[in-house]
């Protein structure tokens, strides 16, 4: 399950770039908008808890 810990994200929005379909930037914090459902969703999700400068991703 895909979590982002709102008091570390800083809105920089590599996540929303990554995967757009999973991620979405609201009042200037990343917010997951969905869940990741197949293995590519999945693959990219890793990725942007990978490159998130704050590590505020989980999944």
């Amino acid at each position: 399950m895909v979590s982002i810990e709102k008091e570390k994200c800083i809105g920089c929005g590599s996540c929303v770039a990554i995967a757009p379909d999973i991620f979405k930037l609201e009042n200037g914090k990343a917010n997951a908008i969905k869940q990741p459902e197949t293995d590519e969703e999945k693959q990219k999700v890793t990725e942007a808890v990978n490159i998130c400068p704050t590590d505020a991703i989980s999944a």
